[in-house]
């Protein structure tokens, strides 16, 4: 299938519309697969059919093995009033996918996951050509992290380098480009240095002839500490990551709506760019389970965009098509967030913020 509009097309129209509207992300991937209740042969498919690794669990090879529930799951999601719908490759990288002994899987991966996706929003746009979809590259933390120890009694260790993250990040980001996604999303992030690891991947794809496209940074508040999980605030994490000038910048995961504001405040204050938001449906139960139903979660969401904070809003864990369905509904006729412009000054970071205004 040929795509409506050209790659430089797709990413203007992304700009105008997110001048027009609150944009809508997709909601959780990993609930609505577990509600598929696949088996460990979905998971291998004819192709892995003999792997010496159990798949089961690992969402990210459906791409491979049940295409036809990937592509489903954008088309739901588009169907609930997504504007953007996220790629399923959280976990795409040779250092999450060697949990399962699929290093070698991780273009294809990408690549497919990104195809797949690009397919089904090209058939949104040209059914609804007043309102494109668009494609995100999802890029997880992965399952490593550059600033703390795995080892409590040794807290110098470190299970992965910086170069070994970088060259991960940029082998996912080359194949998702290749695939034909619109945006980079860097996402949950808890370490920052892993972030910047990945901006730099990302950015050097330039030197190899590959189209810059808009870097939008998603990072994680992981308790009502406020801080990221290698202990920055959300002003102090905005400073460490300005200099990558993102299309947007937001927090998602840990958190539920409620909790979740004051961080997305906070940020929406200090960001002199697009906020995104996409938190979980509240916080789990005993049972591991979310209970916020749709129209709570909108609630929140529709208060968040009258108020001035979000540009941007979806959902992360436990969010379904009809948590999205209700609050693509709620924020459809509000204005987006004005961008602030903010006075020049130096602004530096450490887990605190530090500006110095002459």
């Amino acid at each position: 299938m040929t795509s409506p509009l050209t790659r430089a097309e797709r990413i203007a129209a992304l700009h105008a519309a997110a001048k027009e509207r609150i944009l809508v992300l997709d909601g959780s991937w990993g609930v609505m697969i577990q509600r598929r209740d696949l088996t460990e042969e979905d998971f291998r498919g004819e192709r892995f059919r003999n792997h010496n690794h159990p798949q089961k669990g690992n969402n990210d090879l459906l791409i491979l093995t049940r295409p036809d529930i990937v592509a489903d799951l954008h088309d739901v999601y588009y169907a609930a009033g997504a504007d953007i719908s996220e790629t399923n490759t959280f976990s795409s990288t040779t250092i999450a996918q060697a949990d399962y002994g699929l290093e070698d899987a991780v273009y294809d991966l990408n690549y497919e996951g990104a195809r797949i996706a690009r397919e089904v929003a090209d058939r949104w746009t040209e059914k609804e050509p007043h309102k494109p979809r668009f494609v995100a590259g999802a890029i997880g933390p992965t399952n490593r992290t550059l600033s703390l120890s795995p080892d409590v009694n040794d807290p110098g260790y470190r299970a992965v380098t910086y170069d070994e993250v970088y060259e991960a990040y940029k082998q996912q980001a080359r194949a998702l480009h290749h695939g034909g996604v619109d945006i980079f999303l860097i996402e949950t992030v808890f370490d920052t240095l892993n972030c910047k690891a990945a901006i730099k991947a990302i950015k050097d794809l330039e030197d190899e002839g590959l189209e810059p496209l808009p870097l939008w940074i998603s990072g994680t508040i992981t308790d009502r500490s406020g801080r990221t999980l290698s202990g920055q605030t959300a002003e102090a994490f905005w400073n460490s990551i300005r200099h990558a000038r993102p299309f947007a910048v937001g927090f998602n995961c840990a958190l539920g709506a409620e909790l979740m504001r004051p961080h997305i405040a906070e940020l929406s204050r200090v960001a002199d760019t697009l906020v995104s938001a996409y938190p979980n449906a509240g916080l789990p139960n005993a049972m591991g389970q979310y209970d916020e139903q749709p129209h709570e979660t909108a609630h929140f969401l529709e208060e968040w965009a009258q108020s001035g904070l979000v540009n941007i809003v979806g959902g992360c864990c436990g969010t379904t098509p009809d948590h999205i369905r209700h609050v693509a509904e709620e924020v459809a006729d509000v204005t987006p967030r004005a961008v602030p412009e903010r006075p020049t000054a130096l602004r530096l970071s450490g887990l605190e913020p530090f500006e110095l205004v002459s």
